[in-house]
């Protein structure tokens, strides 16, 4: 087995315990902090043991995800203020040892996300661009809240904006190019989707205009993310039906916002 393959096995096996260790405390509280570190994640894994072990909560661990440089603390009986307190003063005290501005999620669930929820949660801490700590709700891992095709040619914003997306519940599909794109909103009615102008085969406005005339029953809502900034063009795309537009570099705050707002 190779070392790759080997620590995708061992990333599985990880999400799949902590899974399995929320169940055991269903109903009863548990927390669950990610911690994630680019460059100095061993230092920052005996900092977040050290403090743990002063911890009074009984069965609290830390766990490594080396693939993701990510940590796992689960910290069984929390409630969602109690564990933000304590994550709180952990990020002070990784500070003070200068060891970077952690990033950090945050999940207190009287009823355990699966397994696949929780690695998503561990992808967001290490794609984060917040020094915030990022508070993962009960409400954000119910599914249903909307379908949202993802188009870019970059494969990187493709995977962020899923993977942020994901943890608010939403379904998303992801394409690379406009034909690609218009291809899924005919099989996949997506109800939103957030596209760049600069894309293969077709884009810009003959793209919005294909997208206009498509034979669906529900056309998407369209929320251009692109890095344009053109006075006339952001003029022209509200012109031809465009619901919102966004320039690159954007605050995925904002943007969440934004989505919220179109799908209302």
């Amino acid at each position: 087995m190779s070392q790759a393959t080997l620590q995708r096995v061992q990333s599985t096996d990880l999400y799949d315990e902590l899974e399995q260790e929320a169940r055991q405390h269903r109903g009863s509280g548990f927390a669950l902090m990610f911690l994630y570190s680019a460059d100095r994640l061993s230092e920052m894994k005996d900092a977040v043991r050290g403090y743990v072990e002063q911890l009074s909560a009984s069965g609290a661990q830390v766990r490594e995800d080396a693939a993701m440089r990510t940590l796992a603390v689960t910290l069984p009986g929390y409630s969602l203020d109690a564990a933000h307190y304590e994550a709180l003063l952990l990020k002070q005290l990784l500070e003070e040892q200068r060891l970077g501005e952690p990033r950090i999620t945050l999940a207190a669930l009287t009823e355990p996300p699966a397994s696949s929820v929780i690695k998503q949660m561990a992808e967001a801490t290490r794609l984060s661009t917040s020094s915030d700590i990022y508070i993962y709700t009960e409400q954000e891992s119910e599914r249903g809240r909307g379908r949202i095709l993802i188009v870019d040619q970059d494969a990187a914003v493709r995977e962020f904006l899923h993977i942020r997306l994901a943890m608010q519940g939403y379904e998303t599909l992801q394409a690379a190019d406009g034909l690609e794109a218009l291809d899924l909103i005919v099989k996949w009615e997506p109800d939103l989707m957030i596209t760049e102008l600069n894309l293969h085969g077709i884009d810009g406005l003959p793209f919005i205009h294909h997208i206009q005339q498509l034979a669906v029953k529900h056309p998407p809502k369209i929320v251009v993310l692109t890095e344009k900034r053109v006075e006339q063009t952001i003029s022209q795309c509200f012109e031809s039906g465009v619901d919102d537009y966004v320039t690159k570099p954007f605050s995925p705050v904002e943007l969440d916002a934004r989505i919220r707002r179109c799908l209302q």
